[in-house]
């Protein structure tokens, strides 16, 4: 009896040990700059699905992110704002679309997640009298506004552009009225800064921003704003990173994704 009490003790004792010892993952998420306040919501209401779980973010333009994961940064999940930086990093994307033929995302795992929209804002006062993308054509034309914009390795930068040519824009015609931001929450700054009289941004970042905007790109001007996500191939943890995911497809998810004005591709 006394030899059976000393061998549960001893497994009581072990079992004590090795929660004690447990530690909690670090999942590393790379994503969108304007995912920046809906994944970090997000990143408490996972706390309590999943306890042992720390979300580690790194919100940029999806640009400066694809290519840090290319030059060998840790990454288990990565969102991107446009699928361009996915299809460059997806071996299953056409040669046009990946010409270096780089395999850096987990066969299976990849999923559109969010659709955005293009905005046009103006700073307080609407100071150039930007009312729709037609004035601000013709004040860009005409030298009477600035505009702040996404640099053109960035995807809102790229739908910007697509904005211009939609117009018959020549944006080195244009340039002393443009402003440039690295990323997207740069721009949305130098808005609400008053540094430009207005700036092209995503929906969800006027909202967070407490802007108003004066008018949407339709998709015949810039095409669809459609977020991408996936796990990466060399994830260091990839079941943890394939829950994450499916977490962010949640109705959890989704009603903050949604309150900002997201739009959820899949359930």
């Amino acid at each position: 009896m006394k030899k059976l009490l000393l061998i549960i003790t001893a497994i009581l004792i072990f079992t004590t040990q090795a929660i004690c010892c447990a530690k909690d993952i670090d999942l590393i998420v790379f994503a969108a700059a304007s995912l920046t306040e809906t994944l970090t919501e997000i990143a408490d209401l996972y706390k309590e699905t999943a306890p042992d779980v720390n979300l580690i973010y790194t919100f940029d333009s999806s640009g400066t992110l694809k290519t840090q994961i290319q030059e060998g940064a840790d990454c288990d999940v990565f969102i991107s704002a446009a699928p361009k930086q996915m299809n460059q990093l997806d071996i299953t994307a056409s040669e046009e679309a990946n010409p270096e033929k780089l395999d850096y995302i987990m066969e299976g795992t990849r999923v559109n997640l969010l659709e955005n929209k293009v905005a046009l804002c103006t700073a307080e006062g609407n100071p150039a009298d930007i009312n729709s993308f037609d004035d601000l054509t013709e004040a860009l034309k005409t030298g009477k506004v600035m505009l702040a914009v996404g640099n053109s390795d960035v995807p809102v930068g790229q739908y910007t552009q697509k904005i211009f040519n939609y117009y018959d824009l020549n944006e080195a015609e244009i340039a002393k009225n443009l402003t440039y931001g690295s990323n997207v929450k740069e721009v949305t700054t130098a808005v609400v800064e008053s540094i430009a009289d207005a700036g092209i941004i995503y929906a969800t970042d006027a909202f967070s921003a407490g802007l108003k905007p004066v008018d949407t790109a339709t998709k015949e001007m810039c095409g669809q704003v459609i977020y991408p996500a996936a796990v990466m191939k060399d994830s260091a943890h990839p079941e943890e990173a394939k829950a994450f995911l499916e977490f962010l497809k949640s109705e959890e998810a989704a009603e903050v994704f949604e309150s900002v004005g997201f739009t959820m591709l899949t359930k």
